[in-house]
């Protein structure tokens, strides 16, 4: 009988909150629900009080001229031109520059011979341009070509002994310090002049023994001896062979 009546009082109980539960809710419900209707009741009143506005038409822009036609055209400069004398001068002067230069060159650096002597054809021939370069740092070493001057004549001579060698010219050919010299470029027996140096001959310090390639006939050092390099014009570069027509 006593858990009968906890029962019913514990089920009256949960009862009573409930409904206060369901009580409260439906009055937070109540509250949210008047401020909106307020709200709807303020905008309807605003919107019919309010005058209706005509919309503005958007004011017309009146058309550009592009942005090139606004600014004035640039002025043109006619660009001077030089007149013809000055042309003509600076011609000239580069003209000059260039002359002096191959001058400078010519005279102490490079040397031009225009080459009048038989004694060294084939290599060299009658009439060929030759250039040579003066004063060789390294001096002269055999089969150099050099040209010299002799009896007032540019001579072009082929070195085949230096300072200490021994020349002989005998039956055989050339001999230098004993050794028959093998020359294929040379088609001439080498003999020695009755008027000239003798032979066998040591080269003194200092000079050089030369000969023509075109042994017969030729001036060279077995008619005037060994030659001192200080004497010499320079050593044979190149050639301008001149070509018959």
């Amino acid at each position: 009988m006593i858990y009968k009546t906890i029962g019913m009082l514990e089920r009256n109980r949960l009862q009573e909150e409930e409904k206060k539960y369901f009580d409260q809710k439906a009055e937070l419900q109540r509250e949210t629900r008047e401020p909106e209707a307020a709200e709807g009741v303020d905008v309807a009143e605003s919107t019919e009080a309010a005058p209706q506005q005509e919309p503005k038409a958007a004011p017309q822009q009146e058309p550009q001229e592009p942005e090139a036609a606004q600014q004035p055209a640039p002025q043109v400069q006619a660009a001077r031109k030089p007149s013809v004398w000055k042309e003509l001068l600076y011609l000239l002067f580069k003209i000059a520059s260039i002359a002096l230069l191959f001058l400078v060159f010519i005279t102490f650096i490079f040397g031009l011979v225009r080459y009048q002597d038989p004694s060294m054809a084939p290599a060299i021939k009658n009439g060929d341009l030759v250039i040579f370069y003066r004063n060789p740092v390294a001096g002269y070493l055999p089969q150099d070509v050099i040209v010299l001057e002799y009896n007032g004549s540019m001579h072009a001579r082929r070195v085949v002994a230096s300072a200490g060698d021994t020349v002989d010219i005998t039956d055989a050919g050339l001999l230098v310090n004993g050794a028959l010299q093998q020359e294929s470029e040379i088609y001439q027996k080498t003999e020695r002049y009755q008027e000239g140096v003798s032979f066998p001959l040591t080269v003194p310090e200092g000079q050089i023994f030369v000969l023509g390639d075109s042994r017969t006939g030729a001036e060279d050092s077995r008619i005037y001896g060994c030659v001192n390099v200080d004497d010499t014009l320079g050593k044979v570069i190149t050639l301008i062979r001149r070509r018959g027509i």
